[in-house]
């Protein structure tokens, strides 16, 4: 289905503790709070999208994974593209503050058409988040 160029997205996630889960979206990743209901849910601005923790323990649980390009991808997961030097910003800063990666910062289908650099790293919940990028964005679909 065609959408209009720059469309947003919104994404409802469970997580197991609403602090834990603000520090993480809002110290380490730099996302603003939008609404709130204490103690049930925390909109983010995630790179411009609607991304909403709520609070459901019971629903929290680590996603198996899949085998891509030598990595265990877990197949639940979500994320943004970023252009290649704020992806680069954002590895730097993290890998400098020690931050714990499910998969380290790298360049993935080395000489391919879906070349890429990307990272995994689990929030406090459980939930997987991959950041990647492309040095040419219209690569981004390619096959």
């Amino acid at each position: 289905m065609p959408l209009p160029a720059q469309q947003l997205f919104h994404l409802a996630f469970p997580v197991d503790d609403l602090e834990a889960a603000r520090r993480f979206y809002v110290d380490l990743l730099g996302c603003r709070i939008g609404r709130e209901a204490p103690g049930r849910w925390i909109d983010f601005d995630f790179g411009g999208h609607q991304i909403s923790a709520h609070l459901k323990p019971q629903e929290c649980h680590r996603a198996l994974g899949n085998t891509v390009d030598g990595d265990t991808v877990p197949t639940r997961h979500f994320g943004l593209i970023l252009d290649w030097t704020h992806w680069h910003r954002l590895s730097d800063r993290l890998q400098e503050g020690h931050q714990d990666f499910l998969i380290a910062p790298k360049i993935r289908f080395v000489g391919e058409p879906g070349e890429q650099a990307t990272f995994f790293l689990l929030d406090p919940a459980g939930n997987a988040l991959e950041f990647k990028s492309f040095k040419d964005p219209t690569r981004l679909f390619a096959s």
